[in-house]
């Protein structure tokens, strides 16, 4: 049986014992814990010292019983094994912390239960919610309305009200693959990505064919794979491999997918990048620029989205207006497409 030293020894330090050993006052120790509150400097020093001493941390899920605030933010992400998904809530989670808010991360894949999700960000009184790519959106939006919790939806479509949306300019993005293949002489293109078409990569695929209608080229069948990851792309590859249309120009959801694609057209071999055919891509993650791949693509900016999007939901949780912001892309132009 563990005796009364060992309970004491293992036992929490609460605010009361930092207030003993700095010899203030317990709401000195609680105004020295709140961003803002007004307490002397000096105070606050005795308080952190004694807190460091022993061990003291300020119980933040027990204080919102009585704010009627966690500062919990709940991040609903997937597809992470996608770089460009890790950077971006990587630093949406590093800019939470920067602004003194807590990420409670949930993720998401095709399959599971939305209600068990939106139960569980309910049950913790998050202050506020980021809903990232292939997320559903709606039921988790309506119940951010009817519960008041302010949310901002990243890289996904608008859903009315007052939500956020923080987005890239898709439309752009599949012009720019369009132009970019034109400009490399190519004038038999196709399409390959993910069957399941997710908002943003419907919209680049649209604006891409819309553009080819408009330079006077004709698209053959698409090439689908089941994900928009590596996999993938070596299957649509293999499709693409086994039709061997006449095209000499290729425009990829994505760039995982995309380098799924070229591993798998230099694992059958016969075919040379770009004399043969030409390919533009989406994203500009790390791995595009790598030698092996050096891949031209349309580049998004995950820092700008993460900014943008905390920016949007300090405005919500604020109860100011919010609405659609539409960030810029850019093309990078490296060895898949052609120097004319």
């Amino acid at each position: 049986m563990m005796g009364e030293d060992s309970q004491q020894r293992f036992r929490q330090p609460t605010a009361d014992d930092v207030a003993r050993l700095a010899g203030v006052s317990r709401s000195a120790v609680s105004r020295s814990f709140t961003p803002g509150a007004s307490v002397a400097p000096a105070t606050r020093e005795k308080v952190r010292e004694a807190a460091e001493k022993l061990g003291y941390r300020v119980n933040f899920l027990a204080r919102s019983l009585s704010t009627q605030r966690t500062n919990l933010v709940a991040m609903v992400v997937s597809d992470l094994e996608h770089s460009l998904r890790s950077i971006l809530v990587d630093k949406l989670a590093r800019g939470l912390v920067a602004r003194d808010f807590r990420p409670f991360l949930l993720p998401w894949s095709a399959g599971d239960n939305i209600s068990q999700l939106i139960d569980m960000m309910l049950h913790y009184n998050v202050s506020g919610a980021i809903v990232t790519s292939d997320t559903p959106p709606r039921a988790i939006a309506e119940e951010c309305i009817r519960h008041g919790v302010p949310l901002v939806l990243v890289e996904k479509a608008p859903v009315g009200g007052n939500i956020a949306s923080v987005r890239h300019d898709h439309t752009e993005a599949g012009r720019l693959a369009a132009d970019e293949l034109y400009r490399s002489g190519c004038r038999r293109l196709a399409y390959a990505g993910q069957r399941r078409l997710s908002y943003s990569i419907g919209k680049r695929r649209d604006a891409f064919a819309l553009r080819a209608a408009e330079l006077g080229i004709t698209l053959t069948d698409p090439f689908f794979g089941e994900r928009q990851n590596h996999e993938g792309g070596e299957e649509a590859a293999r499709a693409f491999l086994a039709a061997m249309p006449s095209v000499d120009g290729i425009y990829c959801a994505n760039d995982f997918f995309a380098l799924g694609f070229l591993d798998g057209l230099k694992r059958e071999g016969g075919l040379r990048l770009p004399d043969d055919l030409a390919l533009v891509a989406c994203d500009d993650i790390p791995e595009a620029a790598w030698a092996s791949y050096n891949l031209t693509t349309v580049r998004q900016d995950p820092a700008a989205v993460a900014s943008e999007a905390l920016t949007s939901l300090g405005r919500a949780m604020a109860e100011e207006e919010t609405g659609e912001t539409i960030l810029p892309v850019t093309l990078i132009r490296r060895a898949t497409t052609r120097a004319l």
